[in-house]
């Protein structure tokens, strides 16, 4: 099942969202350098679900939007135009890390996961967290969730080897060995009923703010250009390495909560198998990679991994920031969705 194209929160998205209702066709060219206007891509609203929309064309798509949309060459243009941006925003946050031997790349791993200081999102869940806000929490998860390991697996055919078959166990994990039943999205979606919450896939992105695509935009971003492979190995990597005592500490959270079983089997189940995911994700994915490099390159792609990696300590640092600083203030971690949606489409389509 696909999904309605979102509210517009700008003057791109809502040209976006009023020429996808239509044929495929040429965009106005204004609306690539409307992409490229100033101020902080990261909490850029329009922006990011900008790149949101058009990253979605690559996955499930979304109802009454011609598939012929996924290649149109001005919205492939378009979304150049809001990847340059956000790329450079990265990399402006998140400096090229330096270079390490590939034997040292796990070390260099879980060296940036120690050094991370970002909010314990996951000990306020466990211990402070009210219902309401625990259900925010998988809101704002359920963009990601619910299309569970897809945006790595764009990696796959771009490997080969001991890199690629460790992928691949990886993957086969999160895709529940074959049994739908056991698929980590199913699994989430499972939590999502428990908790009352519309189960259907992207039902909740109006509801979420930049922050959270943000996290979701960095892996499409990374998954779906092969000059950024090293980086989704990274992103992977640092995931799983950082996934296991986190998912402890939501899933006692929810218990504390009065979760059942079914609510909190997803999280336990990470807990197991992302302990032995980060393993393979560090060695056999990231350092077997960077050992396979050619010399001429091998300095290059192991601090693409490792800046992968950073990107994703990062920008899930600034996630938790914004609920946790809400929650302190009292307030909802989602948006508001009675304001107004942006300015008129008559400056942005340039009627």
């Amino acid at each position: 099942m696909t999904m309605q194209l979102p509210q517009p929160r700008g003057p791109v998205t809502a040209a976006l969202r009023q020429a996808l209702t239509g044929a495929p066709h040429e965009l106005p060219g204004h609306l690539a350098d409307m992409a490229r206007a100033t101020g902080d891509p990261l909490d850029d609203e329009d922006l990011q679900l900008t790149l949101h929309i058009c990253y979605e064309l690559h996955y499930r798509g979304f109802d009454d939007v011609d598939e012929g949309w996924e290649w149109q060459p001005s919205l492939l243009a378009l979304r150049q135009a809001a990847e340059s941006r956000f790329e450079t925003a990265l990399r402006r946050l998140v400096p090229p890390p330096a270079p390490v031997p590939p034997q040292e790349v796990p070390r260099a791993l879980t060296a940036l996961v120690q050094a991370d200081d970002g909010p314990e999102l996951s000990r306020y869940l466990a211990g402070r967290a009210t219902i309401a806000q625990f259900r925010e929490f998988v809101t704002h998860r359920s963009i990601y969730h619910l299309r569970e390991a897809d945006p790595h697996t764009w990696a796959v055919p771009r490997l080969a080897g001991r890199p690629k078959a460790a992928l691949v166990e990886i993957q086969a994990d999160e895709y529940g060995g074959g049994r739908a039943e056991r698929m980590h999205a199913e699994l989430f979606r499972t939590t999502m009923r428990e908790l009352g919450l519309d189960t259907r896939y992207g039902a909740h992105l109006d509801a979420v703010p930049a922050a959270t695509l943000a996290t979701n935009n960095l892996m499409s971003l990374f998954g779906l250009h092969r000059r950024l492979l090293a980086a989704i190995l990274g992103h992977l990597a640092v995931f799983e390495m950082t996934s296991s005592l986190p998912n402890r500490r939501y899933g006692n959270g929810l218990r504390r909560l009065g979760g059942s079983a079914d609510a909190t089997r997803f999280y336990d189940e990470h807990v197991e198998a992302d302990a032995v995911h980060e393993q393979i994700a560090a060695h056999d994915l990231c350092g077997a990679f960077c050992a396979a490099q050619p010399p001429s390159r091998r300095a290059e792609q192991t601090s693409l991994v490792l800046f992968g990696a950073a990107c994703a300590l990062a920008l899930d640092g600034r996630f938790a920031g914004h609920l946790v600083r809400r929650w302190a203030d009292g307030r909802s971690s989602l948006r508001d969705q009675s304001r107004s949606h942006g300015r008129s489409l008559v400056g942005a389509l340039g009627a």
